[in-house]
């Protein structure tokens, strides 16, 4: 690796978005790159397809990880990381969101003397029961830039006293991918690939407060099947919780589809032609909002809260959903709004010009 290179350390679905138009906007600047994949989501579903959509470079390297625990897939991951930085040793390494892949390669580069820059610096749901909340804390600490990609986010830094010439406030990548695309989201497409009608509801179940107990899922379930009560609903599931969820009975009310994880370029056209969308993810939230979908949060806290006070996003339990969703089908969706600050497609280009001008 040449000694003035830039490492991309990526390794799950939802770093991809947010990695592509920086990877692209460093290219346009002539900075040497080179790309990790740890493969800590590996089916093509979950990983493949985005490099081919969004038209990302081959990865240099595929640590090929996989599933596991915690703390088996993140030393897994620092193993590999650590045997590539030190033979090859970056400039830089950056890290995306919130994943044990950014842990991974922030741990190690910066215990090797590497600097760090995190892309979604600063966001905090203050839930230390969500493993992402612990990854989060610990990247923004040992990180050298810290790329924010809202307001409140840079308050959270300065709470925490990270010092603030180390912040930036870029706006957020995940958004630049979306604003780039969407010529591409094909709402008619997907409608009719799946057979569904004009009005749907979208969800997407994957923390583990949510799936990974039994009688959580049981509660989920039945909330969920609520929710079918009035429109149908399409589930692309993440493997993490279908056997509590299937076991809890998902699958019995008519009006129920489950389908396998989709690319993204047709998940945002799902999610783009829904009349309602109910999610765990952090990265929905934010699309939801640039969409001007409704969208309803089955958590009791977000690391967005931009998404509700710019968005179209709000917070609900499962006792409260069937009727959230019921009060926003007759609401319809909202009228315009502004957007949240520099989330106008441009975050790429402002993280690779503080990247190159501190190469």
């Amino acid at each position: 690796m040449p000694a003035d290179a830039v490492l991309h350390v990526a390794g799950a679905r939802p770093n991809f978005p947010k990695a592509a138009p920086v990877i692209r906007a460093l290219d346009r600047h002539g900075v040497r790159q080179r790309l990790v994949h740890t493969g800590q989501h590996y089916d093509d579903r979950m990983s493949e397809v985005f490099f081919r959509q969004l038209r990302l470079p081959e990865p240099d390297l595929n640590l090929g990880v996989g599933s596991g625990s915690h703390a088996s897939q993140t030393a897994a991951v620092m193993t590999g990381l650590e045997e590539l930085m030190v033979a090859d040793r970056p400039a830089l390494t950056v890290v995306y969101g919130d994943v044990n892949s950014a842990l991974a390669a922030a741990l190690v580069a910066a215990k090797l003397g590497i600097p760090v820059a995190h892309v979604e610096a600063g966001l905090r749901s203050f839930d230390r029961s969500m493993p992402e909340e612990i990854n989060r804390v610990v990247v923004d600490h040992v990180s050298d830039l810290l790329f924010a990609t809202s307001p409140d986010a840079l308050a959270h830094l300065e709470t925490e006293g990270i010092a603030t010439e180390k912040v930036h406030l870029v706006g957020n990548p995940m958004i630049d991918t979306l604003l780039a695309n969407l010529d591409r989201f094909d709402v008619a497409g997907i409608r009719a690939a799946l057979a569904l009608p004009e009005r749907y509801v979208v969800a997407t179940l994957h923390r583990p407060g949510n799936v990974d107990d039994a009688a959580d899922a049981v509660d989920l379930v039945k909330a969920m099947h609520s929710v079918a009560d009035h429109l149908p609903v399409v589930l692309p599931l993440h493997p993490r919780g279908r056997r509590h969820l299937e076991n809890a009975g998902l699958l019995s009310h008519r009006a129920m589809r489950v389908i396998e994880p989709l690319g993204y370029l047709e998940f945002v056209s799902l999610v783009r032609g829904a009349a309602v969308v109910v999610t765990d993810s952090g990265g929905v939230q934010e699309e939801t909002t640039m969409l001007g979908v409704p969208c309803l949060t089955l958590r009791p806290n977000t690391e967005r809260p931009i998404t509700i006070t710019h968005g179209t996003n709000r917070l609900v339990t499962r006792s409260t959903l069937a009727e959230a969703v019921a009060s926003t089908l007759a609401t319809g969706r909202l009228a315009a709004r502004a957007t949240p600050p520099l989330w106008d497609g441009a975050a790429g280009e402002r993280i690779a010009r503080i990247i190159a001008a501190t190469l």
